[in-house]
């Protein structure tokens, strides 16, 4: 299974720059990169809960799950 993050689209989207991210949620530039480009390990809800604030958006717009084969079932 793989779960794809959707920040740099829901940015991109809303025109907000990850400088502008970071502070509104309180994330050092380097934790929203390694979030950004989906090498965390973990999401604390808390952590969720202000992206979700910032981005006027739900978890599910955040996060998506992916097949490890690619879609084919």
């Amino acid at each position: 299974m793989a779960i794809v993050v959707e920040i740099d689209v829901l940015l991109a989207k809303r025109k907000m720059s990850v400088r502008d991210f970071g502070d509104a949620i309180g994330l050092s530039l380097a934790n929203v990169s390694v979030l950004k480009n989906g090498r965390a390990k973990a999401v604390r809800f808390s952590t969720l809960n202000a992206i979700c604030e910032a981005l006027d958006c739900q978890p599910g717009d955040v996060l998506r799950w992916v097949p490890d084969d690619g879609g084919a079932r």
